[in-house]
């Protein structure tokens, strides 16, 4: 019998908050709204780590952070090269499974042009060099900047985007592919990942569009107010705690014009995979690495395990006619973790052993989370209680997402849940001592002081981690 095609299309930070037909009445994704439409959205997934690099080798090995040790962007090299040579990496196993594997994209590892098991890699440096040697036609971000969320309108047309060149490399392999071979293509978008640039055409579709307000808590009431160790990383990359209502609605329309971006160019994707007759025999599953705060309780960027960050969209679509219960929504617990068993399942190949994910097309009870980044910040949460600590600054927060699904609201100081919070502290500890002992000192965690004011991180990040904004910086 013939194996099916898989489709893996992923974006960089977009929060779980951002699809039209999941809630969002302020964006427009009609693309992601089919998909949603037909069908499964997992409408709690979440990133054990939700950083760029460790997000993408858990897709890649099926092992969360804190079981392969990979919790920040220069952990990783050697546990993927060690999976490639086991042949254990997703794209290896369905290499060696007859597969045709292509990443068309941003994956994010070291060396940029280690292929980790795919048979063909176009990364973003292809977009640069592509650009940098046509006379006197596009130059993309000659605005400079990279991680920056202040808004600004992109220096190519939508044509010339990467945007439109990740899409455009995509339709090109569909249609010259090895049609006697199934496929795995993982379509991999940099955006809306920071600069915050769309394009000037979806920019303006966003004019007169109100924007959600940013969510702030009774724990997250000013600036100053909040545990400043969880501040550390939004003061060391971004000046997002210094806007204003109306730039932070600015930065927001921003980010929701690049989700827009690149949803009216996956319909021309899927336009290919109609043309082609391959909805009939391909999986398509839809997620991003991690998400991002976007001004939530003065907060930006990623990280952390707040829900703007490490929570993240999630919808699987079976070969179209294969199954009748779709255009559904399924309301319990999954993770990144979770893909490598899924789509291995969905190639009919046998999982290895030290994959711990759930195969979502079987698996979908609950299941206590648990989350690593950064050996700093940690999570546990069960039944939609969670409990975030940060080491910097010894900070424990508590939310009931049954009743509170945005972060309104600390419970960790209130005596009806200080037996809960003592449960799940005891979890998280014995948790991060089977897997993180170096975090741990006498059963406890090893805290630092959290940083005192914004310019004390800033100079620290200037003085040692700047760096030319080259070609490989869409890393």
């Amino acid at each position: 019998m013939p194996r099916d095609n898989i489709l893996l299309i992923t974006t960089d930070q977009q929060r779980f908050d951002t699809i039209n037909a999941l809630g969002n009445r302020s964006i427009f994704t009609p693309h992601l709204n089919y998909l949603a439409e037909s069908g499964i959205a997992f409408t709690r997934c979440y990133a054990d780590c939700p950083i760029c690099v460790p997000s993408r080798t858990t897709i890649m090995t099926g092992q969360r952070g804190f079981e392969s040790g990979v919790v920040s962007n220069v952990t990783h090299e050697a546990v993927m090269t060690a999976a490639t040579e086991a042949r254990t990496t997703l794209p290896a196993i369905l290499t060696d499974a007859g597969y045709q594997t292509k990443a068309m994209g941003k994956m994010h590892f070291e060396p940029a042009r280690a292929h980790y098991g795919f048979e063909e890699m176009t990364l973003p440096l292809d977009y640069m060099r592509q650009y940098d040697h046509r006379p006197g036609g596009a130059r993309p971000k000659l605005h400079g900047g990279e991680c920056e969320v202040e808004p600004v309108i992109s220096s190519v047309d939508v044509k010339d985007s990467i945007t439109q060149w990740i899409t455009d490399g995509a339709v090109d392999f569909l249609e010259t592919r090895d049609p006697k071979r199934p496929f795995f293509l993982w379509t991999s978008y940099t955006k809306p990942h920071p600069p915050f640039d769309p394009c000037r055409d979806f920019w303006e579709l966003y004019d007169k569009i109100p924007m959600p307000e940013a969510v702030h808590g009774d724990w997250s009431q000013t600036v100053e107010g909040l545990p400043q160790g969880l501040m550390e990383g939004c003061y060391e990359n971004t000046n997002m705690h210094f806007f204003g209502p109306e730039q932070v609605a600015a930065v927001r329309r921003a980010y929701y014009a690049m989700i827009t971006q690149v949803d009216y160019s996956l319909g021309r994707l899927f336009g290919c995979l109609r043309e082609n007759g391959l909805f009939q025999n391909t999986w398509i599953i839809f997620t991003a690495d991690h998400g991002e705060m976007l001004g939530d309780h003065f907060m930006s960027q990623k990280n952390l395990f707040f829900e703007g960050s490490a929570h993240v969209p999630l919808i699987i679509v079976p070969p179209q006619g294969r199954f009748a219960n779709t255009n559904r929504k399924v309301d319990v617990t999954a993770e990144i973790a979770d893909l490598y068993p899924t789509i291995l399942s969905m190639a009919g190949v046998p999982v290895p052993a030290h994959a711990k994910g759930k195969n979502l097309l079987k698996e979908t009870g609950e299941r206590v989370f648990f989350g690593n980044s950064l050996n700093n910040h940690f999570c546990v949460m069960e039944n939609r209680v969670k409990l975030v600590y940060c080491a910097t600054g010894n900070h424990t927060l508590l939310f009931d997402l049954n009743h509170d699904p945005m972060e309104r609201h600390d419970l960790s100081n209130d005596p009806a849940w200080t037996a809960e919070k003592e449960r799940l502290w005891k979890l998280l500890l014995d948790h991060t001592a089977e897997y993180t002992p170096e975090a741990l000192q006498d059963g406890q965690f090893i805290t630092r002081e959290a940083p005192s004011c914004a310019a004390d991180v800033k100079n620290h990040w200037f003085g040692f981690h700047y760096h030319d904004y080259s070609v490989d910086t869409f890393h």
